[in-house]
């Protein structure tokens, strides 16, 4: 994967290339002290991952990503972890807390390579056939593949396509999250961020951050809260 280091401080930049370095699967394109100069790059080059702080000078990481078009996958990297739950509401794909731990900068090195890779095969006439009462037909992989709706875990937003994590398997469709949503039976399924919808009857816990689904930490996002917790919680999943 090719990547971009966007940071203000050069320390940090200097330990972000060396942990890419570190990493057989990385191939550091350049690095950046500022957004403004990391934009002109994207504009002239393809860049498939950009890690990025958030407390920047003159333009913030957040309000970086938010202008940008056709962003590359995003890790946000900063010393501030209050950021966490507005970053995963621009689709990024991870968020790490400064000073970076190598094992879990390759954990998150190692979830961009497989989005990347579901990305690609998204690419490849993937598509939703139609939708019934208890299931849905997805083409992947010159496959049809039967997807009950109790078998979904919970479904990921990721640029123009949405994953859709099963108990055994996960299969990546051209459609946003609003467009699936509206599709899928109310009863189980909600939308708890901008990026993220999940299937109740498979949440193990959640709190005020995060709903939890076997080993999947998925982000609650603010503006889905009340209505999740209020509908879903107090209506639904107590009740049930």
């Amino acid at each position: 994967m090719t990547c971009i280091v966007v940071d203000d401080e050069p320390l940090a930049r200097q330990g972000m290339e060396m942990n890419i370095s570190n990493i057989g699967n990385l191939h550091l394109l350049d690095s950046f002290s500022n957004a403004m100069a990391a934009n002109d790059f994207l504009r002239k080059k393809q860049v498939d991952l950009m890690f990025l702080d958030i407390n920047m000078p003159e333009l913030s990481g957040l309000d970086f990503l938010k202008s940008l078009r056709d962003a590359p996958l995003v890790i946000f990297t900063t010393a501030y972890p209050q950021y966490a739950l507005e970053s995963y509401e621009l689709d990024a794909i991870d968020y790490l807390v400064k000073p970076i731990r190598m094992e879990r900068f390759l954990k998150a090195v190692n979830k961009a390579e497989n989005h990347l890779k579901l990305l690609e095969q998204g690419a490849k006439n993937n598509q939703i056939e139609r939708f019934e009462e208890d299931f849905v037909y997805i083409k992947a992989d010159r496959k049809y593949f039967k997807i009950y709706f109790k078998d979904i875990l919970y479904i990921e937003g990721l640029k123009d396509y949405v994953i859709i994590y099963t108990i055994d398997n996960k299969i990546i469709t051209p459609m946003n999250v609003k467009t699936i949503g509206a599709q899928l039976p109310e009863a189980i399924f909600a939308r708890v961020s901008k990026s993220y919808i999940v299937n109740t009857l498979h949440i193990t816990s959640f709190d005020n951050e995060f709903v939890y689904i076997q080993k999947n930490e998925i982000p609650l996002g603010q503006s889905f809260k009340e209505e999740f917790l209020k509908h879903y919680i107090d209506g639904k999943i107590v009740k049930r």
